[in-house]
C-alpha cells in the first residue's frame, strides 16, 4: 500500500526535477554571453524582411513618427528580464507525460516567463539555436513557445523600437520554431490556411502595440516566404506532383493573408500615431470630458467597430484637441494640392483658437494628410465632419453647460459639402438631442413672459448664458437643415465605399449610413419652427421683457411646434388677426432697437467687443434677420427696415444710417420720420443748451419753424451730442427724398437754413 502512494509522489518529484534541470539550463544559457555579430545594416534588414529599400525606409519613417508621438509610459513587468525565481518557474509550468504545459496566468506572469526564455536571445546576447533546442527537448510544443515569444515581443514595444537588430533575432527564432516537428502540421488540409501562421496573425490582430505587431508581422511574412521558397525548390528538384505542390499552394494562401494583415497593421499604426499627436499645451479652460484618455487601437477593434469606426475614432481625437473644423479641410487641400502648397503659417491664425497652439499644427496636418491617403473612403472629409459633428453634440448632451461643444458641432455640420449627408445629420441631431430641451425652454420663457433669469434657466439644466447659446444654435441648425433640403435637389447622395483592406468590418451601422436613410423634411414646417427659435434667441440674447413668444402665433401655429419635421402639419393660413400683426410688429421693433443699442454699446466699450461677449454670434446681422422674420410673420418688411434706420440716427450712428437707408423701399415715409429726428437734434442745440447766439438765432427763425421746434422732445433721442454739420447732412438727405408737393417740404427747407445758420 505504501509503494502505491510512493509511485505518485515519485512521479511528482521526477517531474519537478526535470523542470529544475530545465531552469538551470536556461539560466546557464542566459549567463553565457556570445560573440555578437556586427549590427545588421538597413540594407540587410530590408533583404531579411524581403522589402524594397524604399518600402523599408517608409516603414522606418512610420515607426519613427509613431515613436515620437507615442510617449505614453508602458507597463514594465520586471527590471531584470531574464531573471525568474525558481518558485515562480515551478508554479507557472506543469510536466506530464514528457510534455510541458503552461498554467493559466496573468499577462504579466506570461510575459515574465517568455522573458526568461527569450529576451537574451532577442537582444542578441545568447544563442538562439541552443535555447530553442533546449526548450524543444524539454517537451514544449512549438505552439506554446510561439505564444510565449509573441506575448513577450508585443509587450516590449518600447525596447524593440530602440533595438533594430532585435528584428533579425526574431527572424532567426521564428525560423527555428517553424522548423520544429508539429509546428506546421504535414497532415493539415493544404487547401486552407496553416494554423501555425494563423496563430501568429491572431496575436498581431489583437495587439494594441501597433509597431511591435507590424514588425512581427513583417518577420512572419518573411519566414513564410522563405519556407515557400524551400518547398518550391524541393518541388522542382523532385519534380513530384502531389503533397508538396499542395503545401506550396497553402503557403501561398498564407502569404496573401500576411499581405492583408500588413496593410491593416500599417493603417492601424498610422491612425494610432495621429491619435497620439496633440496641439501644444492649451491655456484656455478645458472640459473634463476632453481630458479622458483615448483607448488604444488594434486591428481587431477596428474590424469590430463597423463602417464608421475609423472616422469615429478620429472624431474622438478631434474633440479632445478642439481645433477649428477648417484644420480638417486644410489637411485635405494639402493632400490634393501639394504642388501649389502655401506655407501653413499663413493659415494658422485662422484655424487655431490660440497662437501658442500653432507649434503643433504642422505635425498634425502632416499626420492627418497621411491618414487621409491611407483611408480615402473611411476618412473622406464629409464623413469625418459628420462624425465630428455627432461626437461634439453627444459630448454637449453630457454637459449642456459646455455650449461651445454645441457650437463646434454645428461648425462641423456646416463644413459638410454633400447636402444629403448634412440634411440627415442635422435631422438626427434635432430629433435626438435638441427638440426636447427646446420645448421645455419655450414653455418656460412663455410662462415668465421675458428672458428668464439664471435660476429659472437651470430648470432646463442650463445657465442663462448656456441657454442663450443653445437657442442660437437651434436657429443655426434649422437654417442649415433648410439650406441642405434645397441643395440636395441639385446633387447625388454619396456612395459609401470601404478600403479593400477593411471590407470585412462588422459592427454598428455608421452615422453617415443612418443619415442617408433619413426622410426628407417638410420645408414649411421647418421654416415655421425656425422662426420660433429665432424669436426665442432674440428674447434671450437681448434680455427682452414683456414678451410671450407663443403669443406671436395662432392656435394652428402653436400646435405645429415640436412635431416630427418630416410630417405634414396644419400651418397658419394667409389671413392674420390685426391684433396679432400688431403684437408681431411691436416685437420686431423691440428686437431692432435692442440690436442697435448693443451695437452702440460695443462701439463705445472697445475693451469688450460683442464678439467676446457673444462668441456664438459669428457676425449675425440682427436687423437683416428681423426683416426676414417680418416676411415670415407677415409684417411689412419696410416697417422694420425704416425703424432700423431711425434707431441708427437716434443713436448718432449716421454713417451706418446712410448705408441702411439704401435698403428701404418707401424712402418718402422714412424721410418724413427722419425730419422729426433732425428737428429734435436742432431743438436740443437751440432750446436746451440756451446760448446767447442760440437765442438770437431762434428769434430770427420763421414762426412756424419756431413753434414746431418747441414741440419737439429731444429726450426721445438716444444721443443728443451730434455735431450740427452731421445733422445738416441728414436734413439734406431728407429734402432729397421729399417731393416738393409734400406737406413738410417747406418745413424741411426752413430747417436746412436754420441748421446752416447754427453751423
Amino acid at each position: 500500500e505504501l509503494e502505491c502512494v510512493d509511485e505518485g509522489l515519485l512521479q511528482f518529484c521526477a517531474n519537478k526535477l526535470k523542470l529544475l534541470h530545465l531552469y538551470e539550463l536556461v539560466s546557464k544559457l542566459n549567463s553565457q554571453s556570445i560573440q555578437k555579430d556586427t549590427l545588421p545594416s538597413d540594407s540587410d534588414l530590408a533583404k531579411l524582411l524581403r522589402l524594397e529599400e524604399t518600402d523599408f525606409h517608409r516603414l522606418q519613417t512610420l515607426l519613427e513618427n509613431y515613436k515620437k508621438q507615442n510617449t505614453q509610459t508602458t507597463v514594465q513587468f520586471d527590471e531584470k528580464d531574464d531573471v525568474l525565481s525558481v518558485k515562480m518557474f515551478l508554479e507557472y509550468l506543469e510536466y506530464e507525460k514528457d510534455v510541458i504545459n503552461v498554467k493559466n496566468m496573468e499577462d504579466g506572469e506570461y510575459v515574465a516567463l517568455g522573458s526568461f526564455f527569450f529576451w537574451k536571445s532577442l537582444c542578441g546576447d545568447s544563442s538562439t539555436e541552443r535555447i530553442c533546442h533546449a526548450l524543444e527537448s524539454a517537451g514544449f510544443s512549438p505552439q506554446i513557445l510561439l505564444s510565449l515569444l509573441l506575448n513577450l515581443w508585443l509587450s516590449k514595444e518600447k525596447d524593440i523600437l530602440d533595438k533594430p537588430d532585435s528584428v533579425s533575432c526574431l527572424h532567426t527564432m521564428l525560423s527555428l520554431l517553424s522548423k520544429m516537428k508539429v509546428a506546421i502540421d504535414e497532415s493539415w488540409d493544404t487547401q486552407s490556411v496553416s494554423p501555425w501562421w494563423q496563430q501568429m496573425r491572431t496575436a498581431c490582430v489583437q495587439s494594441e502595440n501597433n509597431a511591435a505587431a507590424l514588425l512581427s508581422a513583417h518577420v512572419g511574412h518573411a519566414v513564410t516566404a522563405q519556407m515557400i521558397d524551400s518547398v518550391t525548390e524541393k518541388k522542382f528538384s523532385q519534380i513530384i506532383v502531389g503533397s508538396d505542390t499542395e503545401s506550396w499552394e497553402a503557403l501561398s494562401l498564407d502569404t496573401e493573408y500576411w499581405k492583408l494583415l500588413l496593410k491593416q497593421l500599417e493603417d492601424c499604426l498610422i491612425l494610432q500615431t495621429l491619435l497620439h499627436s496633440k496641439v501644444s499645451t492649451r491655456t484656455k479652460r478645458v472640459s473634463s470630458l476632453q481630458t479622458e484618455p483615448l483607448g488604444r487601437l488594434s486591428v481587431k477593434k477596428l474590424l469590430e467597430a463597423g463602417k464608421g469606426g475609423i472616422a469615429d475614432t478620429v472624431a474622438k481625437w478631434v474633440f479632445k484637441q478642439d481645433f477649428s473644423p477648417l484644420v480638417l479641410n486644410l489637411a485635405q487641400h494639402k493632400t490634393s494640392a501639394d504642388s501649389t502648397e502655401e506655407p501653413v503659417e499663413m493659415h494658422t491664425h485662422i484655424f487655431l483658437e490660440e497662437p501658442e497652439a500653432d507649434a503643433g499644427l504642422e505635425t498634425i496636418l502632416e499626420l492627418l494628410r497621411l491618414a487621409y491617403q491611407q483611408f480615402p473612403c473611411s476618412l473622406e472629409v464629409d464623413v469625418l465632419h459628420a462624425h465630428c459633428s455627432w461626437e461634439y453634440v453627444v459630448q454637449w448632451n453630457k454637459d449642456p453647460e459646455e455650449a461651445c461643444f454645441l457650437i463646434r458641432s454645428i461648425d462641423h455640420l456646416r463644413c459638410i459639402v454633400n447636402a444629403h449627408v448634412q440634411h440627415g445629420i442635422a435631422l438626427m441631431m434635432w430629433n435626438t438631442f435638441i427638440v426636447k430641451r427646446l420645448s421645455s425652454a419655450t414653455y418656460l420663457m412663455d410662462k415668465v413672459g421675458k428672458a428668464p433669469k439664471d435660476r429659472l434657466c437651470r430648470r432646463a439644466s442650463m445657465s442663462d448664458t448656456a441657454m442663450t447659446a443653445f437657442l442660437g444654435c437651434c436657429s443655426d441648425l434649422l437654417q442649415t437643415l433648410l439650406e441642405a433640403d434645397v441643395s440636395s435637389d441639385e446633387m447625388q447622395a454619396p456612395v459609401l465605399d470601404t478600403e479593400d483592406a477593411w471590407v470585412s468590418v462588422e459592427g454598428p451601422v455608421s452615422i453617415v449610413e443612418l443619415a442617408l436613410e433619413q426622410k426628407r423634411i417638410h420645408y414649411p414646417l421647418v421654416e415655421h419652427q425656425f422662426v420660433l427659435c429665432t424669436v426665442l434667441y432674440a428674447i434671450m440674447r437681448f434680455s427682452l421683457k414683456s414678451v410671450k413668444p407663443l403669443s406671436l402665433f395662432d392656435s394652428k401655429g402653436k400646435n405645429a411646434f415640436f412635431k416630427d419635421l418630416t410630417s405634414i402639419q396644419l400651418l397658419p393660413s394667409g389671413d392674420v388677426d390685426p391684433n396679432m400683426l400688431s403684437i408681431r410688429q411691436q416685437f420686431l421693433v423691440k428686437v431692432v432697437g435692442a440690436a442697435v443699442q448693443a451695437l452702440c454699446s460695443s462701439q463705445k466699450a472697445k475693451e469688450a467687443s460683442e464678439e467676446e461677449l457673444f462668441p456664438f454670434e459669428k457676425g449675425k446681422n440682427w436687423p437683416t434677420l428681423a426683416a426676414d422674420m417680418a416676411q415670415c410673420l407677415q409684417v411689412p418688411e419696410d416697417v422694420v427696415r425704416r425703424h432700423y434706420v431711425c434707431e441708427l440716427y437716434s443713436y448718432g450712428m449716421d454713417h451706418l444710417g446712410e448705408e441702411a437707408f439704401l435698403q428701404v423701399a418707401d424712402k418718402e415715409v422714412l424721410a418724413s420720420q427722419l425730419l422729426i429726428l433732425a428737428g429734435q437734434r436742432l431743438a436740443f442745440a437751440l432750446l436746451h443748451v440756451q446760448t446767447k447766439e442760440g437765442m438770437e438765432l431762434l428769434a430770427r427763425l420763421p414762426p412756424t419753424l419756431c413753434t414746431w421746434l418747441k414741440a419737439m422732445d429731444p429726450q426721445e433721442l438716444q444721443n443728443v451730442e451730434v455735431p450740427i454739420p452731421t445733422t445738416a447732412k441728414l436734413v439734406n438727405k431728407v429734402l432729397e427724398h421729399l417731393p416738393e408737393n409734400h406737406g413738410q417740404y417747406s418745413l424741411a427747407l426752413n430747417l436746412i437754413e436754420a441748421v446752416e445758420a447754427v453751423s
